[in-house]
C-alpha cells in the first residue's frame, strides 16, 4: 500500500507542475460532447500520468476523463481526473485539484486530491488521510443547524435529483456555499464543512474520494445512500449528519 502512495504523490507533482504551466495562461477552452469544458492543462496532466503509471505498473489498468481506459481486464486500475474543476480553473479560482484514485477488483483503495495552487495533497489509504503527511478527520457537527454545507452546481440538482428537496435542506444548515468539486470533498475530509454533494458524478469523479472521505472518518455513498460506486450522485459527510441529510434529499 506504501509503494502506492508514494507513486500518487509522484503523480500528484508530476501533473500539477503541468498543471500550474497553463494556470492563468492564454489558452483556449474547447467543450466536450457533454458540453464540460477542456483545455490542453487537462490533456498534458493526464498524458504525463498515464506515461508514469505504464512505465511504473506495466500490468495495471487506467481509466482516465480525458483519453479513456487501458488494460481495462486489469487487477489494479488508476483512475484518474487531472483537473477536476475545470470551469473554476478556466475561470483563474483556485477551487481545483487533481483526484488520482486506484482500484483494486474494483474497490477503491487509495485516493488523493491535489491543489496544486496551494500545495496541499490530500491522500486516504488504508483506513487513515493525511494533508501533506498530517492526519486530518471530519468534525463532529451532530445537527444540521449548525452544519456547514456545499456543492458544485445549484442548477444540476433540480437537472438530476430532487430540487425542492435540496433547496428546503439548505434551509436546514447553519449555511451553504457553492464551494464545490473536489474542494468541498476536501473541506469535509480536514474538518473544515459538515456536507458535500455532486447530484451528478462519473466513475473518475469519484473513486479518489471513497478512501480520502472514509479515511477521515467520514461516510460517503451514492445519492440514495448506497454504495458510493452505484449511483450518478454522490453524498459525503460524518456519520451523525449523513442519515439526517439522506432523509432530507430523499422525502
Amino acid at each position: 500500500m506504501q509503494d502506492f502512495v508514494d507513486f500518487s504523490k509522484q503523480l500528484a507533482v508530476a501533473s500539477g507542475e503541468i498543471i500550474m504551466r497553463y494556470f492563468r495562461s492564454d489558452f483556449t477552452v474547447e467543450n466536450k460532447a457533454d458540453d464540460s469544458p477542456v483545455t490542453i492543462a487537462d490533456r498534458k496532466a493526464e498524458e504525463i500520468m498515464r506515461e508514469m503509471i505504464m512505465k511504473e505498473f506495466p500490468t495495471h489498468g487506467i481509466i482516465g476523463e480525458e483519453f479513456g481506459n487501458y488494460n481495462e481486464s486489469a487487477e489494479y486500475q488508476w483512475v484518474l481526473d487531472p483537473i477536476d474543476g475545470t470551469k473554476s480553473f478556466v475561470s483563474g479560482t483556485f477551487l481545483f485539484g487533481t483526484l488520482i484514485g486506484l482500484m483494486k477488483d474494483g474497490q477503491p483503495i487509495v485516493g488523493s486530491i491535489h491543489h496544486p495552487l496551494t500545495s496541499h495533497l490530500l491522500i486516504g489509504a488504508g483506513g487513515e488521510t493525511r494533508l501533506n503527511d498530517a492526519p486530518v478527520r471530519v468534525r463532529d457537527t451532530a445537527q444540521l443547524r449548525d452544519a456547514v454545507m456545499v456543492y458544485s452546481d445549484f442548477i444540476d440538482v433540480g437537472k438530476y435529483q430532487n430540487g425542492i428537496a435540496f433547496q428546503q435542506l439548505m434551509g436546514k444548515t447553519r449555511f451553504n456555499r457553492t464551494w464545490g468539486d473536489c474542494h468541498g470533498y476536501f473541506l469535509v475530509a480536514t474538518g473544515y464543512a459538515d456536507i458535500m454533494l455532486d447530484p451528478i458524478m462519473h466513475l473518475w469523479d469519484i473513486v479518489a474520494l471513497v478512501p480520502v472521505i472514509e479515511g477521515a472518518g467520514g461516510v460517503i455513498t451514492s445519492w440514495n445512500g448506497g454504495p458510493p460506486l452505484s449511483g450518478n450522485g454522490v453524498i459525503a459527510s460524518n456519520r451523525a449528519l449523513h442519515s439526517q441529510v439522506l432523509r432530507a434529499l430523499i422525502a
